[in-house]
């Protein structure tokens, strides 16, 4: 697995990660029916808040992003997304697995939303996400906290 780091993200990060959005929803949003090229980055930027994301660096570069947002009853992970020739090299297990132990620790759930049928919902799974419910574009799901 290469090294991988995660710094504070700015309001200049905005733009990289949207782009990083529309190329790595493209294909389920596609095969859901919803792909639209000026929508995919618009609601990044809209639900964009720098104070509770990430940027995750490879060698120094830009490689991805995770937001982890309080809520009332769980931590929702959000923005979670990895450049395509980094996928499946155990980056993002990495970053899952350092957030799920911080959330642990404090001993709250943390919740998801993936697209139907989009592979990231295997990576959720073998963290030990469960489905809580399913809508025709999405799935949610949860998963309590383990306590070591």
């Amino acid at each position: 697995m290469a090294q991988w780091e995660l710094r504070p993200a700015s309001e200049s990060d905005v733009d990289v990660v949207a782009e990083l959005r529309a190329v790595v929803l493209r294909a389920d949003l596609e095969r859901l029916g919803r792909y639209d090229e000026r929508r995919v980055r618009q609601r990044l930027r809209d639900g964009f808040d720098p104070a509770h994301t990430r940027v995750i660096e490879v060698a120094g570069a830009f490689a991805g992003c995770v937001a982890l947002r309080p809520a009332a009853d769980a931590w929702w992970l959000e923005h979670f997304y990895l450049a395509p020739g980094l996928q499946g090299s155990g980056i993002g297990s990495g970053v899952l697995r350092s957030l799920l132990e911080r959330c642990d620790r404090v001993d709250d759930p943390v919740r998801l939303n993936v697209l139907r049928g989009s592979p990231a919902r295997r990576l959720y799974e073998r963290h030990g996400f469960t489905v809580e419910t399913r809508t025709p574009v999405d799935v949610f799901m949860v998963r309590a906290p383990v306590r070591t």
